[in-house]
């Protein structure tokens, strides 16, 4: 293997077999399957069961967030939020650019349109880039130009690496608009001491199975809001209004509320959530000592990154190219940022403000590469 860059070495290192190795697998052992078990023999393997309240408890324990309310997926739990914080029909979401096409899917399915802003040296939400729409753009939550109402804003936690969320929160606050953290992707992040999704008015996790923890799928809506999680748990249980035996609905809902199945998984993971993040770090250092190419981490002051999904930053568009090459001809799974929304064929009309610096620099240089809490060069 003396042929290989010493970052394929390492990388292919880390798992003891010839087969590919994967970008982000789960890792399951016996007291998963064993939690997954006792549901089933429970009876209780739908919505209605004892471990979608223990886990909505315990996740809310674990971030803080005095409320928690658990969804089949984070593409539904952002989606519920934006409607459970008053987004209508016909407003404006600001969000960023560079994200997983989800989070501008659920601006729409929320009725909402999303406009695009550049990420900053955080790879989050740009402060600077919001301040500048909200000032050049908008009379506080209203866009000049349409005269449409801005219903959110949405930084999106990229990779795990925090927005700057105490400067986002006050010029939110300032424009009269709420904040709802897209926070799929930081799980275990935190920044001065606060965890990701419980700054702005409402935060979303994602439990998908490339996740840090996974419960095979679903999300989780995190808010100190006592009326905006009501809102939630009533729409995603299809607004039925609480009877021992009518089925009565007051408004159109959506049947969304998690299984059991999957909550006990998400529990018996979340025990071992520490375990992972320490793992985690340990696969940093690791990489940061090949130095070439660069681990890629975000720079907020006072944060703690969970490293959810590890990456090098290459000298340009070739070079991100060569490496991934290279790793599809070794077998070792790695995959290049998300194409911006703003090139994205549903989103190229979407209004953007900025010329997306930060994002189309980040896009032709970034190489995410495996980072399973079981590779073991960590």
């Amino acid at each position: 293997m003396s042929d290989l860059s010493p970052l394929i070495e390492l990388l292919r290192a880390g798992y003891a077999t010839d087969e590919t190795v994967p970008l982000h697998a789960p890792c399951l052992d016996e007291t998963d399957a064993e939690a997954v078990a006792n549901a089933v023999r429970s009876g209780f393997v739908s919505s209605v069961g004892a471990e979608v309240a223990a886990f909505e408890q315990a996740v809310a324990d674990y971030t803080g967030a005095a409320h928690a309310v658990a969804v089949v997926n984070g593409t539904a739990a952002l989606m519920l939020a934006l409607k459970a914080a008053d987004v209508q029909p016909g407003d404006l979401v600001i969000t960023q650019s560079l994200t997983f096409i989800a989070t501008a899917n659920a601006i729409v399915h929320a009725g909402a349109e999303p406009v695009l802003l550049d990420v900053d040296k955080t790879l989050a939400l740009s402060a600077d880039a919001l301040e500048a729409f909200l000032h050049e753009e908008c009379n506080g939550n209203i866009h000049r130009a349409s005269g449409r109402r801005i219903g959110a804003i949405v930084p999106m936690h990229t990779l795990g690496f925090m927005a700057d969320m105490p400067r986002i929160m006050a010029l939110a606050e300032q424009a009269g608009i709420p904040v709802i953290e897209d926070a799929a992707e930081a799980l275990g992040s935190r920044q001065r001491g606060r965890h990701a999704g419980t700054f702005g008015r409402a935060g979303v996790l994602s439990f998908n199975g490339n996740k840090i923890l996974t419960a095979g799928g679903g999300g989780m809506v995190l808010s100190d809001d006592v009326v905006l999680a009501a809102r939630v748990r009533h729409l995603s249980t299809t607004a039925k209004q609480p009877h021992p035996w009518h089925f009565v609905h007051d408004e159109v809902g959506y049947n969304l509320r998690l299984p059991n199945l999957n909550a006990a998984l998400g529990l018996s993971q979340l025990k071992k959530l520490p375990e992972m993040l320490a793992f985690k770090q340990r696969q940093k250092s690791a990489l940061q000592k090949v130095g070439d190419p660069p681990l890629l981490t975000g720079k907020t002051p006072h944060q703690q990154p969970n490293y959810w999904l590890l990456a090098v930053r290459t000298a340009g568009a070739r070079a991100r190219d060569a490496l991934l090459q290279a790793g599809s001809d070794h077998k070792v799974q790695m995959r290049p940022f998300w194409t911006p929304l703003h090139q994205q064929p549903p989103y190229r009309q979407a209004l953007r403000y900025g010329d997306m610096t930060h994002t189309q620099a980040l896009f032709e240089t970034v190489v995410c590469v495996p980072s399973s809490p079981r590779c073991a060069y960590g």
